[in-house]
């Protein structure tokens, strides 16, 4: 794989991770439209939403490039937890996720503009939050407005007390892991 580096993705976390490598990148966000009307996660739907991510991308790349797909997925019980729906979803999705530990998946695919070769990878992390109140719940949404993240929170910027613990790659959970993403490229 050669040429430059393109993200199919406008994710502010994603472009600031790719940003500490010092890697040279272009930001083409991706036309493509999720499909959120599954809800049972398997890592081939997960895999598959950052390939068409990327895929989507490549008719507009008119020179070798590499480009990157991602898609990251909170998990509660076998459940996708998306991008909540207002409010009152994020209300939800938190309170699911209070006093329990879920996953966070993060699929990262590359294809290469030429040959449309592309590699993969999905790195899942962990991560347990306190019990919290309903206070703590609205204080959260009202203050950090989590209405374009996944599960409806980013743990970069959760408060002191509401989460009990994490494991695995901290990258991952905040939308891509760059050792991932370096192996890949």
């Amino acid at each position: 794989m050669a040429g430059k580096i393109i993200l199919a993705s406008s994710s502010p976390r994603r472009c600031d991770i790719l940003k500490k490598l010092n890697l040279k990148f272009e930001i083409i966000p991706s036309p493509y439209i999720e499909d959120h009307t599954t809800t049972v996660f398997s890592y081939d739907f997960v895999e598959n939403l950052a390939f068409n991510k990327a895929n989507a991308v490549l008719p507009l790349i008119k020179e070798p490039a590499q480009i990157i797909g991602a898609d990251t997925v909170v998990v509660l019980d076998n459940e996708i937890l998306g991008k909540p729906d207002g409010f009152d979803g994020a209300f939800e999705m938190l309170k699911k996720l209070s006093g329990k530990t879920h996953m966070v998946v993060t699929s990262i695919v590359v294809i290469d503009s030429i040959t449309g070769k592309y590699k993969k990878n999905s790195t899942t992390s962990y991560v347990t939050f306190e019990n919290l109140s309903d206070g703590q719940i609205n204080y959260y949404i009202d203050k950090f407005k989590p209405f374009d993240k996944a599960g409806s929170y980013g743990i970069q910027e959760m408060p002191e007390g509401y989460i009990k613990s994490f494991g695995g790659d901290l990258e991952n959970i905040i939308g891509l892991s760059s050792k991932a993403l370096l192996e890949l490229l």
